[in-house]
This record gives C-alpha cells, structure tokens and sequence, in this order.
C-alpha cells in the first residue's frame, strides 16, 4: 500500500509518447541554436515564411496581436498563472496546480538561459530572440491545462496525446502569429520557444509526479510507525 490519493499528472499513458516527443523537440532546440548562435538577421526560412518587421499586421489584427502578447507580459502572465491555478485548487487537482507554478518556471527560466547561450537577436540594440520565451510560456500553459483535461476526462493514449498536441498547436500557433507579427521574434525564434515548452512539461510533469508519490510514500510509512 502506498497511500497515494491524488492523480498523477501525467497519465501513465501519455508518459512514452511525450517522453519521444520531447526528446525530439530538445534535439530541434538544439540544432536551431546552433544554426542560428550569434546570428542578428533573419534566415533564409524566416525570410520566406515572412520579412520580420514592426508594421507586418495591420488594424485589427494587430489589437489582436497586442492582446496576445500582453499574455506573454510579466503583468499578464501573472494573470493568467493566478487564474490556472486558482482553478486546479477548485478541480481539487493541487498536482497541476504545483505543475503550473513549476512548470511555467522552468520553461521561461529554460527560454531565457537558452536566449543569453545562443545570443541571436532582432533589430538590433542587442534584443536576444532565440527562443521565444512568450512563445514557450503560452505553450507550456496550454499543454499544462491539457495535461488536466486529459487526467480529469480519463481519455486514452491516442485521444490524450491527440489533446495535448493540438492545445499546443494552437496556443503556439496563435502566440507565434503575434510575435512575429509584431517584430519581435523571427518565425524559427517562435518554433524554438514552442519546442523548448514541449521539452520541458512532460519531463517536469514527471518530476512533479515522482517527487509528490515519493513524499505521499513517506507520510504513509511515517503514520504507518506511528500506530505500531
């Protein structure tokens, strides 16, 4: 007997497949600081897919494009961090709720280490683009709330893995659009900062759950002496 209660937050399930996918996305990360270490221009893919440049998105979008990357913002993402948990502490899922504070940290904290190793930067004046560290943030928030879903809706391997990536395809997708749509991040900086938070939740989520059974263990076996 263990005495665990609570819900991993990784579902056993989803632990090989997001175990590969992030092994993959830290191998993209890898490879695209290395191409792109000390580079201050575009590539010849963010050249194609786009001319990064502060008037790429028009009136209004760009409002929309401004609302997003206020998410990503010391003051918005504070917002929304309270908001999650708040809302894993209703669900009665305080596992996630330890996984957003955990979670989100360790991917900025990630983002932001990688910015000053790779220093690439962006129009200059020594702004570090690689990786988008408002990119990771929403994509690390998106697939912690999947995560829950996945847990709470008791779905399968192929359906779970299925959310998870599509939550945070959009959230990636809709982030990336803003930031390159308003200059500040060219389009492999995005890619970046979306594989650096597929790297980092499923290895911190499995972090969180080993560390949380591990502590339940030890309370069982402290209450278990306690009786004898």
């Amino acid at each position: 007997m263990t005495g665990r209660s609570a819900p991993a937050v990784l579902p056993p399930s989803l632990r090989v497949r997001l175990g590969l996918i992030a092994a993959l996305a830290a191998l993209v990360v890898v490879v695209l600081g290395v191409l792109y270490a000390g580079h201050s221009e575009p590539s010849r893919v963010d050249r194609w897919i786009i001319q990064p440049t502060a008037d790429s998105v028009r009136p209004p979008w760009r409002y929309v494009a401004l609302a997003l990357d206020f998410l990503g913002e010391p003051a918005g993402s504070a917002m929304l961090i309270v908001a999650t948990v708040a809302g894993c502490l209703l669900l009665r899922r305080p596992r996630v709720a330890l996984l957003v504070v955990v979670g989100v940290g360790v991917t900025v904290g990630t983002a932001t280490l990688l910015k000053h190793l790779v220093g690439r930067t962006i129009h200059g004046d020594g702004n570090l683009s690689y990786p988008s560290g408002h990119t990771a943030f929403f994509t690390a928030l998106a697939l912690m709330a999947a995560l829950l879903a996945t847990g709470r809706l008791g779905l399968g391997r192929t359906a779970g893995t299925s959310l998870v990536l599509a939550a945070a395809l959009v959230a990636g997708a809709a982030m990336g659009w803003a930031q390159v749509a308003l200059g500040a991040h060219y389009p492999t900086d995005v890619l970046g900062g979306w594989c650096t938070a597929l790297a980092v939740i499923p290895a911190t989520a499995w972090l969180v759950d080993r560390t949380a059974d591990r502590w339940v263990d030890r309370m069982a076996d402290a209450g278990r002496r306690e009786r004898r």
